[in-house]
């Protein structure tokens, strides 16, 4: 009930209402604070002057009353006015609740009666101090107002509720907790007052006293005293004037006033009032219970705001020290480039004064025997040595003048740090307001009807849900590794049919799409669980899905170098199930990412030219040579099959395939081979130094060959020297067994050597090292050679 207290206070004096009467615009005062704004208007104002000098102006036509019933003129001898010019133009103050009060224009005067009963000047005026609507008074007076006896009744109630306990009512100073109340004289009396005041005895004596609390509420309980009349004022309401909407008396009914009106009972219409007032409350309740629920979720938006402020500020920084991180990365890596280069001028300076040094003792000392010779006197002697002599002297001549006495390194490092669009693209760093102008397209469905395996690939479709109306700018197929790993994404386009090729044999792998366009990326569709197979010898099966033949699938190489089979261990069936994925990935994912170093899975971006025989155990894989990642001396051509350099230094190339897992063979033939070059072949990391031989670094594992034998070469470290060399025409094999975790090389089908290297794991890719004088041309897709696979089925 306390937000109700605002209703039940007086706007001009603040407190609660005291003996309220109600004005015509609805709104209700204290009628003494009604006294107390009373303003008086001139003469020639009033609505008798009005009348006496026929103005056809009516007194209503100053306000627009939005249709609320006014007491008429012509009935109250009051009218209402939007506004009274000729009212003295004094300042407006405000009450205790913040409403325009407009003071008297002159002081009330002194009368000995109450204000109630007190005369009101002549042609007053009285301004609502809530709706600012002013109403001239009749010879009535304040009198002419109807008491509000029902606000009445609701503040003795709300009053009577907030009192924590009933107190004496005889008490002249701080009064006591009452202890009885005296029905007849309806007065509470504390023990001290009842005994002085209400001595029981005498006709006190037949009074009866009942408990606070219970006279409390025999008082709620008693009769209200019977409104009277306004114009009458001994005659009580009886009948209610529908067209005046005010009850009357039967005097009023006789008189004429409202002889002509309409006019109902009263307690009909008591019931009728209440009822629409009962209705409107429900809606108001309605409306006061759909506040009370928005505050609630403003009052969770404030929550929610601050736990996504906490969050997003944390996301923020981890972000920017992500960065910073980087940076610190890339500028330890950058420095240890130029350590290297440092350590590398400073070797090559070394030794060319070693060499120097050593020569220009030689030389000083064939100067010294020189010049001793010369000081014989024997020529016979002489002549014996002089010619050889001559010829020394002149060779070492020639030998100081081939560039001998030239730097073979400059002081200047031959790096230049470029950091300007780094910095640009962290001055153009700021946080993106994304505002999503359509929907996100609706999740895909993949359809099984149209999905079948065939050899070593699976066919996978998919279509946008019947009843989306949000267009598709593309799909995403993404795949795992077949170990539970992380998914990776396959295909980025606009098709909705993908053929992947090339998975490993008994592995189960899951596959999902998801749509894209401007706005964002749809939700996963189910996850689609291929069962590969390790049964080799089952005949071919595709799938009892009928594909259609006008529908040509868009073919696309798996990041796995294995042959992919999709026949179940159990013949005749193929396995597929559906799971929801509550994952959601980003959109832009490259589909790089796959050739990342530290991946561990194969991937595989070359065409797929041919399917492979599915009976085989041991997979093959297709792959060229990759020039994103090779040394820009290296000259690449024939669809990136052959491979040969601009400079006489060794350099470097990677396959594009990397490899994990599975058994993998590969050849190379020498297509040109001049001036006995040692070319190295074999397999690498992707981070491998591209501009020394392969071998140099912990990162390669390699052969290297000249034209009469060759040497196994890890990490600098030369080991198995083997007679056997290669020419033009030469062919080279390489056995990556990841199986057995080794690597064996061939030369010519014979094997060269024993096994090269054992314990190999991780991600290997393809490699070789030459110069110049060497060509060589990649030949993939090739069947491990007979007598391994025999020696591997009996192992």
């Amino acid at each position: 009930m306390e937000e109700m207290e605002e209703e039940l206070k007086c706007p001009v004096c603040g407190s609660f209402y005291r003996e309220p009467i109600i004005l015509p615009c609805s709104h209700n005062l204290c009628q003494a604070c009604a006294r107390n704004i009373l303003v008086q208007t001139p003469e020639s104002e009033s609505p008798q002057s009005r009348r006496a000098s026929g103005s056809g102006v009516s007194d209503y036509d100053y306000l627009d009353l939005d249709k609320m019933s006014l007491y008429s003129e012509a009935d109250s001898g009051y009218g209402s006015y939007g506004g009274f010019a000729s009212a003295p133009t004094t300042p407006c103050q405000k009450s205790p609740n913040g409403v325009r009060v407009f003071p008297p224009a002159m002081p009330p005067p002194a009368t000995h009666l109450s204000p109630a009963l007190a005369p009101v000047p002549r042609n007053s005026c009285i301004t609502c101090p809530q709706c600012h609507r002013s109403l001239i008074l009749d010879d009535r007076g304040l009198r002419g107002f109807p008491k509000n006896r029902v606000l009445e009744g609701v503040i003795d109630r709300y009053q009577q509720s907030k009192a924590a306990a009933l107190k004496c009512q005889l008490c002249e100073k701080a009064p006591k907790e009452a202890t009885v109340m005296c029905e007849q004289c309806d007065v509470f009396y504390c023990d001290p007052c009842r005994l002085r005041c209400h001595p029981p005895r005498g006709p006190l004596a037949k009074h009866r006293l009942v408990p606070p609390a219970q006279g409390r509420v025999s008082r709620r309980l008693s009769p209200r005293k019977v409104s009277t009349c306004t114009d009458h004022e001994l005659e009580n309401h009886s009948m209610y004037c529908v067209q005046c909407k005010m009850p009357v008396c039967y005097q009023c009914l006789e008189e004429g006033k409202h002889s002509s009106h309409e006019v109902k009972a009263l307690g009909a219409m008591w019931k009728l009032h209440k009822s629409q007032l009962s209705q409107a409350l429900n809606g108001l309740s309605d409306r006061a219970k759909e506040a009370k629920e928005f505050l609630v979720q403003l009052r969770n938006m404030v929550q929610q705001i601050q736990e996504n402020s906490v969050e997003f500020e944390a996301c923020l920084v981890a972000q920017c020290d992500a960065l910073i991180d980087a940076l610190n990365r890339r500028k330890a890596q950058l420095l240890a480039r130029v350590n290297k280069e440092h350590e590398h001028k400073l070797k090559v300076v070394r030794d060319q004064i070693s060499h120097c040094t050593v020569k220009l003792r030689q030389t000083t000392g064939l100067m010294e025997y020189c010049l001793e010779v010369i000081k014989e006197n024997d020529p016979s002697g002489f002549l014996q040595i002089s010619d050889a002599l001559i010829r020394r002297v002149h060779l070492t001549e020639d030998q100081w003048g081939k560039g001998t006495l030239t730097p073979r390194m400059t002081t200047d490092f031959d790096l230049s740090l470029d950091n300007s669009p780094l910095l640009q693209s962290i001055h153009q760093l700021d946080f993106v307001q994304v505002k999503a102008s359509s929907p996100v397209p609706a999740t895909p469905i993949l359809q099984l009807e149209e999905c079948c395996t065939h050899n070593n690939s699976a066919t996978l479709s998919w279509k946008q849900p019947p009843l989306s109306t949000v267009p598709a700018d593309g799909y995403i197929l993404e795949l795992d590794d077949g170990n539970g790993g992380q998914f990776r994404e396959v295909y980025v386009g606009k098709e909705t049919m993908c053929t992947v090729d090339g998975l490993h044999f008994n592995s189960t792998y899951n596959a999902r799409v998801k749509a894209f366009n401007k706005t964002g990326v749809s939700p996963y569709s189910k996850t689609l669980v291929l069962q590969t197979s390790e049964d080799t010898d089952s005949e071919e099966q595709t799938l009892p899905f009928p594909v259609p033949s006008e529908r040509l699938p868009l073919r696309r190489m798996s990041p796995f170098s294995s042959t992919l089979n999709l026949q179940p261990s159990f013949p005749g069936r193929s396995y597929f199930d559906f799971r929801s994925s509550p994952h959601q990935l980003s959109l832009h994912s490259s589909l790089q990412s796959l050739n990342a170093p530290g991946c561990n899975f194969e991937t595989q971006s070359a065409p797929y030219s041919q399917l492979v025989d599915i009976k085989k155990l041991l997979a093959v894989a297709w792959f060229a040579f990759d020039p994103g990642s090779a040394h820009s001396d290296i000259i690449l051509s024939n669809d990136n099959l052959t491979v040969t350099c601009s400079s006489y230094d060794d350099r470097v190339v990677l396959g594009k395939t990397g490899f994990s897992k599975g058994v993998h063979y590969w050849e190379l033939t020498v297509d040109r081979y001049d001036n006995h070059p040692d070319p190295a072949f074999g397999v690498a990391r992707m981070d491998v130094m591209k501009d020394v031989m392969l071998g140099k670094d912990d990162k390669a594992w390699a052969m290297y060959v000249d034209n009469n034998r060759s040497w196994f070469m890890h990490n600098n470290s030369h080991t198995n020297r083997t007679e056997g060399g290669i020419t033009k025409g030469a062919t080279i094999g390489v056995l990556l067994d990841l199986n057995r975790k080794n690597l064996t090389f061939f030369i010519n089908d014979e094997q060269q050597g024993p096994i090269a290297f054992d314990n190999v794991e991780g991600l290997f890719f393809p490699a070789v090292s030459l110069n110049r004088n060497v060509q060589v041309t990649l030949h993939t897709g090739l069947a491990v050679p007979d007598f391994y696979s025999s020696r591997a089925s009996i192992a």
